[in-house]
């Protein structure tokens, strides 16, 4: 699975400071609710220690109350720059890395990367032959994005046994009523996937609706469907099975996905000019020229690595590298911070690995938009 982070790319190109904030938000035990007593003394003690101003400490400690309804355990991620709150999202689950307060020259969306490696939109549509409740998720959020109920005729939505040609000519008006609800449910499928980048449709209900429902989609729809044999909203009906497989089939997806990228990585290997970029000074420079299609690291092993992003392009550089563009330095960062937003800013995707998976052992690898010159920086 890769997560895109253009949708940040505006945030990047501010200069900061820019403080960070990622904690345990859980209320569920009294150990979490006595951290959550004194998360903001302690915030506030680092965030000074960092250098950050009053007006981006107070705002941070406004963004990290204890996050109440929602069930443990559960993280909180939050940025400020100039006394403003720019993101703060509550993440369902156990913290994915060490609790973190920092101020850097650059946001620093790591946290929210490891927390939420798999920005992968999916939709699960319900269906009956009178209607479609279609929920939007976004993988590892926990609760849909959006939920949108399509009702259709209900008058007539079950055939007449009455017998004769009055059975036949009921039978067929049902049939037609079926289908019309059918292909309203389904154009609004298609609406919502098509609108959030949905890779994955999970079809659930009725089985004849969700043939009905799988016939009437786009062809781009259909080519997204898995099937479930489940509906929840019948007597009966437990939604944890539906929950199960739908998370199967995401899982499946994800697990797929990440493997493409790998196989594509090793397809390179030993080509003499190779369509992918290894270690840290080989991608930087395709990351210079907005060469990297899909940019593959270790954070762990490059947490203790630095960076240096830059105000303008070509956004980043090496440390040991001095810049050969009017674009000035911000600061010293650890190298995931930068890289993830030189990924931003040249609209490449980004999957997070355990390091054993790379090839020849290096810490991070880019596959390319286009292959490698024969004079191209090298790892």
């Amino acid at each position: 699975m890769t997560t895109s982070l253009h949708k940040y790319a505006g945030l990047y190109r501010v200069s900061g400071p820019w403080c960070t904030a990622y904690v345990d938000a859980g209320t569920g035990t009294v150990d979490t609710l006595e951290a959550g007593d004194v998360r903001a003394g302690n915030t506030r003690t680092r965030l000074e220690a960092a250098g950050a101003g009053s007006a981006d400490i107070d705002a941070m400690e406004r963004a990290l109350p204890p996050a109440t309804g929602v069930p443990s355990p559960v993280a909180r991620f939050a940025l400020v720059h100039a006394g403003e709150t720019e993101v703060n999202e509550v993440l369902p689950g156990p913290v994915a890395l060490p609790e973190r307060v920092a101020v850097l020259p650059i946001p620093d969306l790591l946290p929210l990367v490891k927390h939420r490696p798999e920005d992968l939109a999916y939709v699960v549509a319900e269906v009956s032959r009178e209607h479609g409740e279609i929920r939007l998720y976004r993988a590892g959020a926990g609760f849909p994005a959006a939920v949108q109920d399509v009702s259709g005729e209900s008058e007539h939505v079950h055939k007449f046994h009455g017998g004769g040609w009055s059975e036949l000519r009921f039978q067929h008006h049902t049939e037609d009523v079926w289908r019309r609800n059918a292909d309203e449910v389904a154009a609004e499928i298609d609406r919502v996937a098509r609108s959030s980048g949905a890779r994955l449709i999970v079809l659930a209900g009725d089985m004849r609706a969700r043939g009905l429902v799988k016939d009437n989609l786009s062809e781009a729809g259909r080519s997204l469907v898995a099937e479930v044999d489940s509906h929840t909203h019948t007597a009966g009906a437990q939604s944890a099975h539906l929950e199960d497989q739908v998370n199967k089939h995401v899982s499946e997806l994800w697990s797929q996905e990440q493997q493409d990228v790998m196989d594509k990585l090793a397809a390179q290997e030993g080509r003499d000019n190779p369509q992918a970029a290894l270690g840290i000074e080989a991608v930087v420079h395709a990351l210079r020229q907005a060469q990297a299609e899909v940019l593959v690291f270790d954070d762990d092993a490059l947490s203790e690595q630095t960076l240096l992003p830059l105000d303008g392009e070509p956004w980043i550089a090496t440390a040991k590298g001095a810049p050969t563009t009017p674009a000035g330095v911000l600061g010293e960062v650890p190298a995931p911070a930068a890289l993830l937003r030189a990924a931003a800013l040249t609209d490449a995707r980004v999957l997070l690995v355990p390091g054993p998976v790379l090839p020849k052992g290096v810490n991070v690898a880019a596959i390319l938009r286009w292959p490698l010159g024969p004079d191209a920086t090298s790892s």
